[in-house]
């Protein structure tokens, strides 16, 4: 295991009814509210009249920004920052699931920085603060309640970076499991895939001797499977959702990545996809997930075993680290498609076209990986074998 510290401040609030204290919790940061949200979809259920009733008995005013899309937009939170100088705005609320916060948070840092936003993703500007920021989520997926993390597209350039600092941490999230059994099957199923990809990112690793940080893995992982069944043939089972919610908060909190080093390579691929074709994140990261499983496999053969044995109950039988390895990455492959999920870039309309120039792109912001540290030609060799 190595070093760490792990430090997370945000203040969480779990279960049925808490977003009737979403007023409450503003109002200790000031009075003038921006309430970020997507397409209007809280509106159809009743929960933006709720938040804003809340709200407003709790001494708060509203200002607005609507319409901020999956693969949130630069251009979107550019607008957000002129809004919340212009009614000189206390507080920033995103209310979704993980565009309108990550949106959100780049927003509440820009607010306080004199340049472009985008530069925090370019390395020309350096976020040093934020303005007080509050979610409550509506989607179970990226975790972004609870981390530091924000992932943004630039439109114009096609790019979609991620970037991590600890003045992104919310002040507070509200988890509401009643808030999340309206959302589409699809837009479940790629949040799914992307809180075990997230699990995937830090259990598979070259650091040796992790077994806390494998058991824990291990167990939300077994979690998930269980779960995911039940919750997308029921949407009304807020039972299930409650669960997948709080795996989808462990997964990418970043307490499973103390003392390892999480590799994140798969997760900078699809990045790449997604910012040129923009799919779904969860589509692609099932995609790309098994192929970049079969690449690494000969590396670190003794923890795919063990994935294959404790995650999938696959007996070892007489079977090597490698081929029991194989197995496990099949059966992960096969749940993708059992959810809905696809498991071909051409099932998403995408060919080989673009895939060196992207594969060049990735390489080029840096190195990717510890399991293995990929190349461009690394990449480029995962992207053609999903094709």
């Amino acid at each position: 295991m190595r070093n760490f510290e792990y430090w997370n401040p945000t203040r969480l609030f779990f279960g049925r009814g808490e977003t009737d204290r979403v007023g409450q919790e503003c109002r200790k940061y000031g009075e003038r509210v921006l309430l970020a949200y997507g397409g209007g979809s809280i509106k159809k259920t009743g929960l933006y009249d709720r938040i804003v009733r809340c709200l407003q008995e709790a001494g708060c005013s509203v200002t607005e920004l609507s319409g901020i899309q999956p693969n949130p937009r630069i251009s979107k939170v550019r607008e957000g920052v002129e809004i919340c100088r212009k009614e000189k705005v206390d507080v920033v609320l995103a209310v979704g699931g993980g565009s309108v916060l990550d949106a959100a948070k780049i927003i509440a840092a820009g607010v306080l920085y004199e340049g472009d936003p985008w530069d925090f993703f370019t390395g020309k500007g350096t976020i040093k603060g934020k303005i007080p920021l509050g979610t409550v989520l509506t989607l179970a997926a990226t975790g972004s309640e609870m981390n530091r993390n924000a992932v943004i597209t630039n439109e114009e350039t096609k790019e979609k970076l991620v970037i991590k600092n600890p003045h992104l941490f919310p002040d507070f999230s509200i988890l509401d499991p009643e808030n999340i059994l309206t959302v589409p099957r699809e837009h479940a199923v790629y949040g799914i895939v992307d809180m075990i990809a997230h699990v995937f990112e830090q259990y598979f690793h070259p650091v040796p001797e992790t077994p806390l940080q494998d058991r824990l893995a291990e167990s939300i992982m077994k979690t998930i499977i269980e779960y995911a069944p039940k919750a997308l043939d029921n949407t009304a089972d807020s039972h299930a959702w409650e669960t997948i919610m709080w795996c989808s908060t462990l997964a990418n909190n970043h307490l499973l990545e103390a003392g390892v080093s999480a590799d994140w390579g798969t997760h900078r691929m699809e990045l790449e996809l997604s910012g040129v074709y923009d799919i779904p994140h969860g589509a692609g990261l099932a995609i790309l997930f098994p192929q970049w499983m079969e690449y690494v496999l000969p590396l670190i053969p003794k923890k795919f075993a063990q994935f294959a044995e404790r995650v999938w109950d696959i007996p070892r039988g007489n079977r090597s680290d490698e081929d029991l390895g194989k197995a496990g990455i099949e059966r992960t492959r096969q749940w993708f498609r059992e959810i809905g999920a696809p498991t071909r870039l051409r099932e998403v309309g995408i060919g080989e076209e673009r895939l060196e120039e992207m594969a060049e792109r990735v390489a080029k912001r840096g190195p990717i990986g510890s399991v293995k540290v990929l190349t461009k030609e690394d990449i480029l060799t995962i992207y053609r074998r999903s094709l």
